[in-house]
This record gives C-alpha cells, structure tokens and sequence, in this order.
C-alpha cells in the first residue's frame, strides 16, 4: 500500500505505513465531530495531517474501507504484544483462546467510538466480504498464536467457529457490557471445546460434504482479494 515515488523519501513503504497510521489516529479523533464512517472522514483525517486529495486516494483507494481494515490490523497486532508479553506457556488451548479473545475484546474497546463507527460500516451489505475477511484475520492470528498447526479441514472450521464468538462476543460487550461479555464468551468456549472434542471422535471423509464445505471456506478466504488485503492491509 506504498506509494512508488523512488529516490523521494516519502515514497517508500515505512512512509506509507506511518501515514496510514497518522490518517487512522486523526480519523478517530475526528469522529468527535464527524460521527459516519465514509469517505467524508478519510478526506477531513488527510487533510488534518496534510495529504493532498490525490495523495489519500493512491494511499487509500477504498476510503473508508481501508480505514476499517487499518483499525482491524491495528487492534490485532496490539493483541499479540500483549499476548506475547502476558505469555502462554503452561496455558491449556482452552485457556489461551479464551485470554486471546478476551484481550482482544479489550483493546477494542480502547477505541470504542471508532469500532462501533466501522462495525456500522462493515455490517452494511455490501462490505459483507471485506468484514468476514477481518473477522477471519483475527481469528487465524489467535490460532497461530496458540501454536495451532492444522492444515485440514480443523484449520477452516477453527477458523470459523472462532470468527462467530469473536463478532458475538465484541456485540455483547458493545451491548451489555464487559460482565456479560465474560460469561458470554465463557458459554461459547465451552462449545468450541465440545465441537473440537467431538471432531475428534468422527472420522472425516476427504470427498465427503465436510471437506467440500472447508473447501469452500478456503477460496471464500482467499478468492476475490481487493486492494485491502495485505497481510492484510486487508487480510
């Protein structure tokens, strides 16, 4: 997502990067006065750090949903600091998808405002796609986060299962507050737990419906990538 410009000192990728950054902290600020998340908001944040039109637009061509993936990759990416500080070892795989949901949870909540703003963005029809690739994003680096090494059918519907009780969980909290949070995100790992238990009690055809649906869950991951999507400045 760098802007081409060589042998310009504001054309490599670490400019690019810290300008993203700047652009996402002055678009949370200015969700104070400007309360939608759209397009609006990416020209009113450029403007405030000083791109031009022309810049934010090679820098950010879908406007408000590069935004949307640069708050997503940030909340991710704080998440495995802290996991990596708070450490896992000793810690059951039950244990540690629950912390990592739960600190996940937490550091979007430092940025309330700006992730109920995207979550009405992202919940619009049309960004169907680009929100289930987020949500699939975080899910896959908790996973590898917790040592997991699937590479079968378990990768996609690990994948998967976590993606709903990481959206349920964040709607809770957003709703009803961190208690309820707690005790919801508790009831849905016991059901993660249930369902891993019992994959392991069935054997799995590889032509069978279950691979073909894992197959789907593959090229609906990585089919139709946008802009977006790198590593991800939307994946």
């Amino acid at each position: 997502m760098s802007i081409s410009e060589e042998g310009n000192e504001a054309g490599g990728p670490d400019w690019a990067d810290s300008t993203e950054q700047a652009v996402l902290d002055a678009a949370i600020r200015r969700l104070s006065t400007h309360p939608h998340w759209d397009q609006r908001l990416v020209d009113l944040a450029a403007c405030d750090v000083g791109l031009t039109p022309a810049t934010i637009r090679l820098l950010l061509p879908y406007g408000p949903r590069d935004l949307a993936a640069l708050l997503s990759h940030r909340h991710d990416d704080l998440t495995l600091v802290q996991l990596n500080a708070l450490g896992a070892k000793g810690l059951k795989i039950r244990e540690k998808i629950t912390l990592a949901v739960a600190t996940r949870i937490d550091v979007a909540m430092g940025d309330e405002t700006a992730v109920r703003r995207s979550i009405g963005f992202l919940a619009l029809p049309s960004q169907g796609p680009l929100s289930g690739r987020l949500i699939w994003a975080t899910a896959d680096k908790i996973w590898k986060w917790a040592e997991d090494a699937s590479t079968d059918f378990n990768h996609y519907s690990k994948r998967a299962i976590l993606s709903t009780v990481l959206a349920s969980t964040l709607a809770v909290r957003l709703s009803a507050g961190e208690a309820a949070a707690k005790r919801h995100l508790d009831a849905r790992i016991d059901g993660v737990m249930t369902f891993e238990k019992l994959k392991s009690r069935v054997k799995l055809d590889p032509e069978g419906a279950l691979s073909r649906w894992a197959g789907a869950m593959g090229r609906g991951r990585y089919g139709d990538r946008i802009k977006t999507e790198t590593a991800p400045s939307t994946d």
